[in-house]
């Protein structure tokens, strides 16, 4: 057919003008379709005054920064959801996180990071959801992805401990538990813990 052969004469063409030092590549053949999971996002919104006091804005500011390296955290190291809604409560003594997907902060000590992965993980249902008592309730955790990951990272003997709605090792429970390594580990083990049935 005429036309084939007219598009088959202005590649060829083009090809010819290429100069040189110019590489080009060989199409590649496109790649089998992939099952795709859509990973799912942390998301988190801070309640504000309209007209805040210094006071205020200086833990708005703290708590931005621990609560953006925290969610940028649990976004590239799990594929959790959650919507959260953070509020900045003076009366609070350090901070709390509730399974509805509130955080408050209070003490400007714990506007950390480390404070922000660990109230995440209380928003996910860490110590606040039904599943958190069934596999965790008896003081060690009994889900297998949990466990089979804590004793990957700390030896065959290793177990998860669980009491008062906190877990450890690697439960960011006090600010000097907290590094890259541990809070990375501390993601990793709330997303195993999800897939567990927390």
């Amino acid at each position: 057919m005429p036309w084939r052969r007219t598009v088959a004469i202005a590649a060829l063409s083009g090809a010819l003008l290429v100069g040189p030092g110019v590489a080009h590549a060989a199409p590649q053949a496109a790649p089998a379709p992939k099952e795709q999971v859509a990973a799912a996002t942390i998301t988190w919104t801070l309640e504000r005054v309209a007209n805040p006091t210094q006071d205020q804005q200086t833990a708005y500011n703290l708590i931005t920064t621990a609560m953006n390296a925290a969610v940028a955290r649990y976004n590239n190291v799990s594929d959790l959801g959650k919507t959260i809604t953070v509020r900045y409560d003076p009366g609070v003594p350090t901070a709390d996180g509730n399974i509805n997907g509130t955080i408050r902060f209070g003490n400007r000590g714990y506007m950390t990071e480390r404070t922000a992965l660990h109230e995440i993980a209380h928003t996910i249902g860490v110590g606040t959801s039904s599943g958190w008592s069934s596999l965790g309730g008896s003081g060690t955790w009994r889900g297998a992805q949990a466990t089979a990951l804590v004793k990957q990272f700390d030896g065959s003997g290793a177990t998860l401990s669980t009491g008062g709605g906190h877990f450890w090792p690697y439960g960011l429970n006090y600010e000097n538990e907290f590094s890259s390594t541990a809070a990375n580990r501390h993601v990793q083990i709330v997303a195993a813990m999800v897939r567990d049935g927390l």
